[in-house]
């Protein structure tokens, strides 16, 4: 019964892929047939923290990602565990487990990609800021042993709160002299993913055609979502955009009270950390077209980080998009996150420098 479920979604994906092949690397996810990875180059992908919540999802889809070959999988306990679990999987990548700092440069070594899902998670009445002196110090920790084993792959942060361990990792890079701004994301792919979701709902039309773009950073009113700018078309009223730029806002605070104290929004994120990966492979791969929000240092607004779409490809970040044409509502929006933005940037680096 499973297998038939899995094979249903990924038919559908490649049905999807069919009818419309310009839509963005989640439609083609778990899809063998969109390209041949025999044609491309070997691509090893890390992912830190690979034993946790977020990260025992992410390492099954980047094991079913068929650009992938060799996937390193590292945290400071049980990861030959889930090493071996993965490792069942009939898809082509080749799994390792790494446990342990003594063991972290051999996860690293040669990785074209790394994922960073490690850190605590948010528990109820927990804001991402208040994660912040614990997920810093580890988020610190890797990123030096990134820039020490592997100086030139592209780095996907995950850990909360990202606003402020994206500088974090880009104060680190900078002090090894290995920082390339066109190597270091933040991935706010799970606020994209939701704004599609609720829009579609409320819309009410297949999800599977509708982008959404989502700018600013990735927590709270930072998130702004461009429902002015979203496809397909829909006008609706303006209480309906507040309300859904609302939920978007505050969508993993939904999900840690739905678990009631039990997780966060890990699922989900794991699935929008595999969208972000497969397009940033792509990217590398050559294939043309591959954009995708993310929250990179940026020269769109004042502020010296913030979430645009971005045109990845074979060193990264390509282009940097504008914002395009605001609604009033997003025009005030944008005016509001810039100051709790640009203090949690801060936050970032100065913690960088002083610790």
């Amino acid at each position: 019964m499973k297998i038939t479920m899995l094979g249903s979604a990924v038919a559908a994906l490649k049905k999807a892929a069919a009818a419309s092949p310009s839509t963005c690397a989640s439609t083609h996810l778990l899809s063998r047939s969109y390209y041949s990875a025999g044609s491309y180059p070997e691509r090893k992908v890390a992912i830190l923290g690979a034993a946790g919540g977020i990260g025992q999802p992410l390492a099954l889809l980047m094991k079913l990602n068929p650009f992938v070959s060799s996937l390193s999988l590292y945290d400071i306990a049980n990861t030959p565990g889930v090493a071996a679990d993965v490792s069942h999987i009939n898809y082509p990548a080749q799994v390792a487990g790494y446990v342990g700092e003594e063991e972290l440069g051999k996860a690293l070594e040669g990785s074209d990609l790394v994922i960073i899902p490690a850190g605590v998670p948010r528990k109820p009445g927990m804001t991402r800021d208040d994660l912040f002196n614990i997920n810093a110090g580890i988020v610190k920790s890797l990123c030096v042993a990134i820039a020490k084993y592997c100086p030139n792959a592209l780095v996907n942060m995950i850990s909360n709160p990202v606003n402020s361990t994206v500088p974090i990792a880009a104060e680190v890079f900078k002090k090894a002299g290995t920082y390339d701004e066109k190597k270091l994301f933040g991935v706010t792919t799970l606020d994209v993913v939701r704004a599609k979701t609720f829009y579609a709902g409320k819309a009410k039309v297949p999800v599977a055609d509708v982008d959404v773009p989502v700018i600013g950073g990735h927590a709270g009113i930072t998130i702004l979502p461009l429902f002015s700018q979203a496809t397909p078309k829909a006008n609706l009223p303006d209480d309906d955009i507040e309300a859904l730029t609302k939920r978007t806002q505050d969508g993993g605070t939904e999900v840690v009270e739905a678990k009631a104290g039990k997780g966060s929004a890990t699922l989900s994120m794991a699935y929008a950390g595999a969208v972000f990966a497969d397009a940033c492979i792509k990217g590398l791969n050559g294939v043309p077209d591959i954009v995708e929000c993310s929250f990179v240092q940026s020269s769109v607004t004042e502020l010296p980080f913030f979430a645009s779409q971005v045109k990845l490809g074979k060193n990264g970040v390509e282009k940097v998009y504008g914002l395009g044409l605001l609604s009033e509502f997003e025009k005030q929006g944008l005016e509001k996150l810039k100051p709790e933005l640009k203090a949690s940037i801060e936050k970032g680096i100065k913690f960088a420098n002083q610790n």
